[in-house]
């Protein structure tokens, strides 16, 4: 794909910023969660949480992750960079957020259906975890270690 070559920069530049959205969505969201699961079921605030991480999911972190994948894979195919130790490890911390993701998007329909059944400390340790995540993968991407 030589063509891509003279786009790398670009296609850099949009993965970059779709990532930054991307984790800014999926490190608020379970503190979102945190202050919702403490709010009554069926209460003005049930309510505002619900529109508030219905529009952050998908608004925010379902397009951004989506671009995300599209560009990270035409770079991968643009540098011909496969091969590389950091990326395989990489690409696994990414799959591990996307399942998070997913498991987000999951729980999200939990509170809107009433049937939340986590504490507020459950939902910010999973922020924490996110958030280890996050940083190994910048890590690896500029370290590049291995």
């Amino acid at each position: 794909m030589t063509f891509l070559i003279g786009y790398y920069l670009w296609l850099k530049v949009v993965h970059l910023i779709a990532m930054i959205g991307w984790m800014i969505g999926i490190l608020y969201l379970p503190r979102l969660f945190a202050y919702h699961a403490d709010a009554s079921a069926d209460s003005d605030t049930d309510a505002v949480f619900q529109q508030m991480e219905y529009n952050l999911m998908r608004l925010l972190l379902m397009p951004c992750m989506i671009v995300v994948f599209i560009t990270g894979i035409l770079l991968i195919v643009a540098t011909e960079s496969l091969a590389s130790g950091w990326l395989h490890t990489k690409i696994l911390l990414v799959l591990m957020l996307a399942g998070l993701h997913g498991m987000m998007s999951r729980q999200r329909k939990n509170f809107q259906r009433g049937e939340n059944t986590r504490s507020a400390a459950y939902f910010r340790t999973f922020s924490h975890v996110t958030t280890l995540i996050v940083i190994l993968v910048v890590a690896l991407a500029i370290l590049k270690p291995f």
